[in-house]
């Protein structure tokens, strides 16, 4: 019941498994390098659903591992708006064409990274214009515009990260650039978002199914891959303690770059 593929193909599939697992417990930013592979090497649609049963082991894994870390307050705040992206991606992937898709993401992943770029500018211009005393309270104020105070902002990524999640199993890095922009530290942005990715795929799974996107083949598939995403989770957990805050910022911007230029070309 496996694909008949190439050898080389199951190298890179067992590559793209193993990020799975290490984007879910060390780099968020690092889960478009899965969707390109899996996409590049079965059929579109298939690919999409073969990976969310990937994603959902290494969330179990995540989940273990940062159970105590997540942010619930601003966990809620999203449920309402990704509940309408995730709606509206069914819509759309009952309709539109692969291509479409990947191009579609691809621009509002740039566009994403390219605010969340200059709101931090403008905070940092905003900090070196002030006084020693008043950087903490920058910091407080620029943490509370991107999320804890403005609901637009929880609004408009909720919804995208819905919308991306469903389409392309893509919504990590636009989830990512919400949660930095909050400004979390690494621990507590990597339970925030396997909570959330958690519950997400699971509500995904029914809604997958019904679109014939899970099929018995990819399945095969999930159950010879799945030892190399407890093998990628593992890895990221060891490589997280290590990662400094601003080195782990700054791979999940270059990994969302990356996927999103992947996804238009």
């Amino acid at each position: 019941m496996l694909p008949d593929l190439p050898a080389f193909a199951w190298v890179l599939l067992a590559l793209a498994a193993v990020t799975v697992g290490l984007s879910k417990t060390a780099i968020p930013g690092a889960g478009t390098v899965p969707v390109a592979l899996f996409a590049a090497i079965l059929p579109a649609r298939q690919s999409t659903g073969t990976l969310l049963l990937l994603l959902i082991t290494a969330d179990a894994f995540a989940i273990t591992m940062y159970r105590r870390n997540a942010n619930w307050g601003v966990l809620l705040r999203l449920v309402p708006a990704v509940l309408l992206g995730v709606g509206l991606g069914v819509a759309f992937l009952a309709v539109a064409s692969d291509g479409w898709v990947k191009r579609l993401i691809g621009v509002i992943l740039l566009i994403v990274v390219g605010v969340t770029l200059s709101r931090r500018w403008v905070q940092s211009r905003a900090a070196a214009a002030a006084g020693p005393g008043e950087v903490g309270l920058a910091d407080a104020v620029s943490a509370g515009a991107a999320g804890r105070r403005h609901p637009v902002a929880a609004a408009v990524y909720g919804s995208l990260g819905g919308f991306t999640t469903m389409v392309a199993n893509a919504g990590g890095p636009v989830m990512s650039m919400y949660l930095l922009a909050m400004r979390f530290p690494v621990k507590e942005f990597l339970g925030t978002a396997a909570w959330f990715f958690a519950i997400i795929n699971l509500c995904k799974v029914p809604f997958s199914a019904g679109l014939g996107l899970i099929t018995v083949p990819g399945l095969w598939v999930d159950l010879v891959l799945a030892p190399a995403v407890v093998v990628g989770a593992l890895c990221g957990r060891w490589l997280a303690s290590r990662l400094n805050q601003r080195l782990f910022e700054r791979l999940v911007i270059v990994f969302t770059v990356v996927g999103a230029v992947y996804l238009l070309v």
